[in-house]
């Protein structure tokens, strides 16, 4: 379907504003439904923009709409179709902004609703493809519609096969392996099929790996390879939809966390300030909660958003809200586990029961969704209620911390309940500071540039981890006891502890683990 087509297509009624003659012969590829003030990150490239223009105020000016027009340029939008209703007519500051940048605008006048907009593209976009591929027409149109409808991945996939009489089982999985829809018998406990089958990947715009899907046939030869493929096709389609659907939940979240994250997040108005968040979230008011941060050794925007969502959907068994800190962290508030509950789309054989052992239980199957980058996790302790998710969420973040700083490059989760040993608990201190600390203590033996240096750490190291003992440490070190006697003076010489006090025996040894010369 071409911009012409749309806009001259005389059972919708668009009221053209705006339109060159190049711009009216782009195709159209689809249809976006948004309301943002920045559209951008939710727009492809060739759609239809559809916005109620609820963003947009009298007071804005013409800043607003040219912003706006731009942010659709720049994401190579087909056409924008304004709703009238809001205003009761396309603000003459959106028109010059389309006519200034080369977009199309039509306004949709108040009594056409936008779903008809939506399924008379997708009728259409499916229709033609009629002459080319393996779906039916029939049926490609039923998918068209299921699309306009916002069906899920379910409808789709049981509408898809249902036409097959050959029994083949199909499903959309996870790369993780949880079962996102499944026709009947079309997987096993844990969402895999017991023979080999065949993976179709579900090309999906704008998702982190870790949330990309797959449809899996267990009879591959028995489906045409042309059905197959278009079938992923709209299911990338619905699985793109369900993104843009849930892009109000993370920013919801992300409000949520920045209330979490700011000062007096504990206090009395702070608490009703988290109330308010929690419910703009889907969550209980009342807890228990446990909070989950991440990180990816990935610069991509998302990544951890998207890990953090496949596990919460692994192990949640109540409502869960996934966003990004202010500082960029991600991070997931889930409602803790109610007994014998399970998840809709996960079965009791499946890894997960929404505590921090769960979540640890398939923290590496979705770290492995994208092998070659670690994804780091932290957790702590469940908050109690609403006033309970900031020390939560701050233990998360330094259990985070802690799993990034403690095998770099190797993917963990961490729960401040298991930092058993003050090695594992330094891991969450910033290596800048660690590396202060260090040589504050260690003073010119940090560096141990020569060999002196070098024998008297290597002395202390042996001394500490033989508990001070004399004899041990000359048996271990192969000298003689009086020279790790004089080798102790020098130690505590150059760095004015005393090594016959506990305070200053775990000062040095704090400072030995912080340079990475201690044992954990």
């Amino acid at each position: 379907m071409h911009v012409e087509n749309l806009l001259g297509d005389q059972n919708l009624g668009l009221r053209p504003l705006w339109a060159d003659g190049a711009s009216l012969r782009r195709e159209i590829s689809g249809v976006t439904v948004t309301d943002l003030e920045d559209p951008v990150r939710f727009v492809r490239a060739g759609e239809a923009v559809l916005s109620g223009l609820v963003w947009w105020t009298a007071q804005d000016g013409e800043g607003k709409a040219d912003r706006f027009v731009r942010a659709l340029r720049a994401a190579d939008a087909a056409v924008l179709l304004a709703g009238e209703e809001t205003h009761g007519a396309v603000p003459d500051e959106l028109i010059e902004a389309c006519a200034r940048h080369g977009m199309p605008l039509a306004g949709v006048p108040p009594h056409v609703m936008f779903r008809a907009v939506t399924e008379s593209v997708y009728v259409q976009q499916w229709g033609e493809l009629s002459r080319r591929h393996a779906l039916p027409a029939h049926l490609r149109e039923r998918l068209g519609r299921l699309l306009a409808q916002d069906a899920g991945p379910g409808a789709i996939l049981a509408a898809a096969f249902a036409h097959l009489r050959t029994g083949t089982a199909a499903s959309v999985l996870t790369g993780a392996g949880r079962t996102v829809a499944a026709t009947p018998a079309g997987s096993g406990s844990d969402g895999v099929f017991e023979g080999a089958g065949a993976a179709v990947p579900v090309e999906a715009d704008g998702l982190s790996p870790y949330e990309r899907w797959e449809l899996r046939l267990s009879d591959p030869d028995a489906v045409p390879p042309g059905l197959v493929h278009e079938v992923a096709a709209v299911l990338a389609r619905c699985q793109e939809a369900l993104a843009r659907r849930g892009a109000a939940a993370r920013r919801a979240a992300g409000e949520l966390g920045a209330l979490l994250a700011g000062p007096g997040a504990d206090g009395d108005a702070g608490g009703a300030d988290i109330e308010r968040g929690l419910r703009a979230c889907g969550l209980p008011a009342e807890g228990p909660y446990r909070v989950i941060a991440a990180a990816t050794g990935s610069r991509r925007g998302g990544a951890a958003e998207g890990a953090l969502a496949e596990v919460a959907a692994w192990t949640a068994t109540g409502p869960a809200a996934v966003g990004r800190l202010p500082d960029g962290t991600a991070f997931a508030v889930v409602a803790a586990n109610v007994a014998g509950d399970q998840p809709a789309d996960r079965s009791p054989d499946q890894p997960g029961d929404g505590s921090a052992d769960g979540s640890a239980g398939v923290w590496s199957r979705v770290a492995a969704c994208v092998p070659d980058e670690p994804l780091y996790g932290g957790t702590g302790t469940p908050a109690a209620g609403p006033r309970e998710l900031a020390g939560a969420l701050a233990e998360a973040r330094y259990a985070l911390s802690c799993a990034s700083g403690g095998a770099p490059g190797v993917s963990a989760l961490v729960d401040t309940a298991g930092l058993g040993g003050l090695g594992a608990l330094l891991a969450g201190v910033p290596a800048s500071v660690r590396a202060v600390y260090s040589r504050t203590v260690l003073g010119p033996l940090f560096d141990a540039e020569t060999a002196s240096a070098a024998a008297l750490l290597e002395t202390l190291r042996a001394f500490l981890t033989c508990d001070c003992s004399w004899a041990r440490t000359a048996e271990a070190l192969h000298l003689h006891v009086n020279t790790v006697h004089y080798r102790v003076r020098r130690i505590e010489h150059f760095t004015g502890r005393d090594l016959s006090r506990l305070p200053d025996r775990l000062d040095l040894w704090t400072a030995l683990l912080c340079r990475g010369t201690g044992e954990g």
